[in-house]
């Protein structure tokens, strides 16, 4: 063993040797000695603190979801007037497309095959109940092999908590990612998604505390761009997507302020994913000339935002490359294929990336920031998961305000931007109750 050791000690200082110039002439040394490598200690205390899980709650989830499984599998086989199995494809798409006569919406690339997925069931879900109801029993199915049947058998009998490993190096953003089990994709767009939230729980005398940063990757736009309508907007603290219905939509705005204030959030988060008029018209069910025409106004008004994708575009195409705000760099291979659809996403990523990882990376740096605070004013508070753009610690009730406040300062303060940085914070008994 001491041979072993001693082998890999001597590999890893080699290793070192031999890349520490190359970090140091692509300018990621800071990046490396003041994020990453402090940053280990702190995912190494998350992992081994865990997160409690209330495996009661879990289990009487279950039990209420299996009974409206039931309920919906027996209204299906009402409607289809006979039994199959609802987890084959093939058998669904018979008994939708050949027994029951439904439009066939389209086929899969095998000859002959209907597709029956997500996209072709919401759309016969506008007139077939069938449809509908399938699309519900797929949700509820999943969420109960994945979570509420799943967590149980993971939380460690000694500690009665979950540890999830953190992954530095898997997601080429710089994002943090969450394996054995992942629980950074507990679903929140849905309200029964949103409710297996209530099974992770606090120590006896702790809350649980939870800390979003509030449209961070809009805001490092912002500062990446300079452009002056969205600086604007984010140093007077205003609704940003009130403010670019009203910069895109001018009169409609004001006239329907909800509705088009849905279309500019659509846009607004759209725009850094390279969001073209045919995604813009398929989401707001509206005709290609029509987002044509809202993505045109949008880059009139936001002139600071287009001159900033145009010159990110340029850069990725010389460079082979884009990097964060801190240095960190994406290789953008396929910004130079010949291959429309690789260039696509190639030129999707060069926006998107820069955005996303200079996100990732001011989270980072606020967890080693809180981690450190923590540690030195000896609080019994500790920082549980990270979700992204959240933070969840388990505070202790004795020091709530102080670590709210602590949060906040070290979330909201972690670098100077252009524009400020908002954090929501809110505690509660469970995690879904540390809601804002």
């Amino acid at each position: 063993p001491g041979t072993k050791a001693a082998r890999q000690a001597d590999t890893v200082f080699r290793l070192w040797k031999a890349l520490l110039p190359e970090i140091r002439a692509r300018g990621m040394e800071k990046l490396l000695f003041e994020v990453e490598i402090p940053l280990v200690r702190v995912l190494v205390a998350m992992e081994q603190r865990g997160v409690k899980v209330d495996t009661g709650q879990l289990e009487r989830m279950s039990a209420e979801m299996q009974g409206e499984v039931d309920r919906l599998t027996g209204r299906i086989y009402e409607l289809a007037d006979e039994e199959f199995n609802l987890n084959s494809p093939k058998q669904l798409a018979e008994v939708l497309f050949e027994r029951l006569g439904l439009p066939v919406v389209k086929k899969t690339r095998k000859a002959g095959h209907y597709a029956t997925g997500v996209e072709v069931l919401e759309k016969l879900a506008e007139e077939y109940e069938i449809a509908r109801l399938i699309l519900e029993y797929r949700e509820l199915t999943k969420l109960q092999s994945t979570y509420l049947d799943a967590l149980p058998k993971l939380v460690d009998p000694a500690s009665g908590r979950i540890h999830t490993s953190y992954n530095q190096m898997v997601a080429a953003t710089g994002r943090l990612s969450s394996s054995n089990p992942n629980l950074q994709n507990i679903p929140i767009k849905s309200d029964l998604g949103r409710e297996i939230r209530r099974a992770f729980v606090a120590e006896q005398g702790h809350l649980i505390l939870a800390a979003d940063y509030s449209q961070i990757e809009l805001r490092v736009m912002a500062h990446l761009s300079e452009d002056p309508v969205l600086l604007d907007a984010f140093q007077r603290g205003e609704d940003v997507h009130e403010r670019t219905a009203r910069e895109v939509f001018g009169m409609q705005a004001v006239a329907n302020p909800p509705e088009f204030r849905r279309h500019a959030k659509v846009i607004n988060f759209g725009i850094m994913y390279g969001l073209s008029a045919f995604g813009l018209a398929q989401n707001l069910q509206i005709s290609r000339k029509e987002a044509q025409r809202f993505i045109d106004g949008y880059f009139e008004r936001y002139q600071g935002v287009k001159r900033w994708i145009d010159a990110t575009l340029e850069q990725a195409r010389e460079a082979g490359y884009v990097s964060t705000l801190f240095g960190r760099i994406r290789p953008i291979p396929e910004i130079r294929s010949r291959n429309w659809n690789l260039r696509g996403f190639g030129e999707r990523t060069a926006v998107n990336a820069p955005i996303q990882g200079t996100a990732a990376d001011l989270i980072k740096m606020a967890m080693v920031a809180i981690h450190r605070r923590l540690e030195e004013e000896g609080l019994r508070s500790r920082l549980i998961l990270q979700v992204h753009d959240e933070l969840v610690l388990e505070a202790a009730v004795a020091e709530l305000k102080e670590i709210t406040e602590l949060v906040r300062k070290e979330m909201e303060q972690v670098t100077p931007l252009r524009v400020p940085l908002k954090v929501d914070i809110a505690s509660g008994n469970t995690w879904y109750d540390a809601k804002s």
